[in-house]
């Protein structure tokens, strides 16, 4: 267990890292949005590869940072029951809950947007919309941030099925969330 709790380690990092990266793609959206409205405002300017830019930024950081908010216990819940079961009950609700909702749906997502990926890449294909930007940087990001989630999701399992056997603290004490 000890060595799964060390790769479990290295995924909760590696989701940290892509956070803090992604943090920094909030800053140029929110640049990107500003100076396209100056530009617009100003200029009587607008190009569709800014307004496409920004829907990338914001694609990249919400799919990107899936996996860092499922480790910092931030994604959605439904608590109405779960919240008056014991602690034990509610680990095993979420370990049951990852492997039949949450990482079919990343395998799924995975497997049904590669090949449109790398269609995307060999075609060369860009936006419909005049000066569009190309797609498969958009396309990439589904698999990357959907393998993030996935890879935090199997962590969150060991994690949990090592707090049930006492070989590890309860989870979800590491970021004070709320359970």
């Amino acid at each position: 267990m000890r060595g799964l709790l060390r790769i479990c380690a290295a995924i909760d990092a590696l989701n940290v890292g892509v956070n803090y990266f992604a943090r920094w793609l909030v800053l140029a959206a929110i640049l990107l949005s500003a100076g396209n409205a100056l530009v617009r405002k100003i200029f009587n300017y607008s190009a569709n590869s800014l307004l496409e830019g920004q829907w990338y930024l914001f694609s990249a950081v919400f799919l990107l940072c899936a996996g860092y908010t499922l480790l910092r216990g931030e994604h959605v819940r439904i608590d109405i029951v779960a919240s008056h079961l014991s602690r034990r009950t509610q680990v095993m609700i979420d370990i049951l809950g990852t492997l039949v909702f949450l990482l079919p749906f990343t395998i799924a997502a995975i497997w049904l947007s590669w090949p449109q990926v790398v269609s995307k890449v060999l075609s060369g294909e860009v936006s419909s919309s005049a000066g569009g930007l190309p797609l498969w940087p958009a396309w990439a990001l589904i698999p990357v941030g959907f393998s993030l989630l996935g890879l935090q999701g199997l962590s969150e399992i060991v994690k949990r099925i090592a707090f049930l056997t006492g070989d590890g603290p309860d989870p979800s004490l590491a970021y004070g969330s709320h359970t």
